[in-house]
């Protein structure tokens, strides 16, 4: 058996698996993990990974085989892989932390079936109604959260504020900020805009004693242009945003290639300006944010894009270790515990 940090990888999720996933093993260990003590656990046909390692160069003492020939479709409806998916590798690969073979399980595959998964094996955390999938986004400086991106699609003010707190454990584990701020997305600043739930969040929040460095209601924009660390609201909504910052950022890309590369003065520049380029070109690359982590679990699950490529996989990678080394499961407890003493002290009803 592996030792050390522990990676339980479903090989064969993810449109382009399990090629990109394990090309994406080497450029993480070439680029961003040679200090670390990463071992991978692999799930999915053994012979198509065997060969694949050889090819990257990755070795035995890394690397282990649970061998499966059965993945789950990308296509599948949740039920449908919960009937038909045990022993597939993306059951395989949960199944592994719930055993405590791995610290944690890593994904590119069908996001309703790995959820349904992920929830049925590893149990919610107590007290935790539904858990929120939080994602990534580069902003002028630094990072902010977004959470829930599509695990949930209709949300109560009892979910939002779990959500919230969830959201400000997992920015402090994986960006090391103590105190974070938190903002309710809403269609506005104003008091008297948003609807019933929203608002019944906010005055949660807004009252709560649990320390939370709330700063109340923020704007879409806000979001990329720094506002706050950690933006709360539903599946639906943040699913929807999260998609078109990604099509935005590609569509400036294209322009940005296009303009560059138009006549033989654009190419001359663009040799002359080649670094701040680049830099500019990995600032706005999406793969950067790669890796939505499912929150509320009784264990570490990550969503990789489905469409990704190596590059994404690495990155998804980088996410999940960075939580696997800090505190994320105890100060997730801690602040759950805290929530839930002051809603039955002061009697809030969902």
């Amino acid at each position: 058996m592996l030792d050390g940090l522990i990676l339980s990888i479903d090989a064969m999720g993810g449109d382009h698996a399990p090629d990109v996933v394990i090309k994406g093993i080497e450029y993480f260990l070439k680029h961003e993990g040679k200090n670390r003590r990463a071992r991978f656990l692999l799930h999915g046909d053994e012979a198509q990974l065997t060969e694949l390692l050889s090819k990257y160069k990755l070795t035995a003492a890394r690397s282990e085989i649970r061998h499966t020939d059965k993945a789950v479709a990308m296509d599948a409806k949740p039920s449908q892989a919960l009937r038909k998916g045990k022993g597939s590798s993306m059951w395989n690969a949960i199944a592994a932390v719930k055993a405590k073979e791995a610290n944690f399980a890593i994904s590119a595959g069908n996001t309703g079936a790995l959820m349904a998964m992920s929830k049925l094996q590893l149990r919610m955390k107590q007290g935790v109604q539904r858990p929120a999938i939080a994602a990534s986004w580069p902003q002028k400086e630094g990072w902010c959260v977004v959470l829930d991106v599509g695990a949930n699609i209709e949300c109560d003010a009892a979910q939002l504020t779990e959500f919230a707190v969830l959201g400000e454990a997992f920015y402090r584990a994986l960006h090391k900020k103590a105190k974070p701020s938190v903002g309710l997305l809403n269609v506005g600043t104003e008091e008297l805009k948003g609807n019933a739930v929203i608002k019944a969040a906010h005055e949660r929040l807004a009252e709560s004693q649990l320390g939370l460095n709330y700063q109340g209601y923020v704007e879409g924009n806000d979001i990329s242009f720094g506002g706050v660390d950690v933006v709360v609201t539903d599946g639906f909504t943040g699913n929807i945003a999260l998609k078109t910052a990604e099509g935005t950022a590609k569509l400036i890309g294209h322009f940005f290639s296009d303009a560059l590369s138009g006549n033989l003065w654009s190419k001359f520049t663009t040799m002359l300006n080649s670094y701040a380029l680049l830099k500019l070109k990995k600032r706005i690359d999406p793969r950067r944010a790669n890796g939505g982590v499912f929150l509320g679990l009784n264990g570490i699950v990550v969503k990789s894009h489905g469409g990704t490529d190596h590059i994404g996989f690495a990155n998804a990678l980088g996410v999940a270790i960075g939580l696997a080394e800090s505190t994320f499961l105890e100060e997730i407890d801690r602040t759950l515990e805290a929530l839930h003493d002051e809603d039955d002290n002061i009697g809030f009803i969902s």
